[in-house]
């Protein structure tokens, strides 16, 4: 049972890889991936959000995106969920938004961003 709906840029070759490393953490098939990067996924907000930052969305919840998200996607991961959890607190939470936003600074443009770019 889908709980929580998570948006990322397939043309990403490090989000691919983070993506299969979460699937398998998915035992409970708990998280649905949409690769918004092919142009393939549906996008309930601009595409080019989308590309740019990551999105998820819990069951009946709003849309968040960064940090926020991730911590929605790890609470239904069993072995994350600790993490999830403690995300929780504003303070953790801000903490993680900054290190997700220094990350975001040494992310090179996929293929995917330029397209919607230009």
């Amino acid at each position: 049972m889908v709980k929580v709906t998570v948006w990322f840029d397939g043309s990403c070759p490090l989000c691919r890889r983070e993506v299969a490393l979460l699937r398998r953490l998915d035992r409970d098939s708990a998280v649905a991936f949409v690769d918004v990067g092919t142009g393939d996924g549906a996008c309930p907000i601009d595409r080019a959000d989308l590309l740019n930052r990551f999105h998820a969305q819990e069951e009946g919840g709003p849309m968040l995106s960064g940090a926020a998200a991730f911590a929605a996607m790890w609470r239904v991961l069993p072995l994350l969920r600790p993490l999830g959890l403690m995300a929780r607190n504003r303070v953790v939470l801000a903490g993680l938004e900054r290190l997700y936003r220094l990350f975001l600074r040494l992310r090179p443009p996929t293929a995917a961003q330029r397209a919607c770019a230009g």
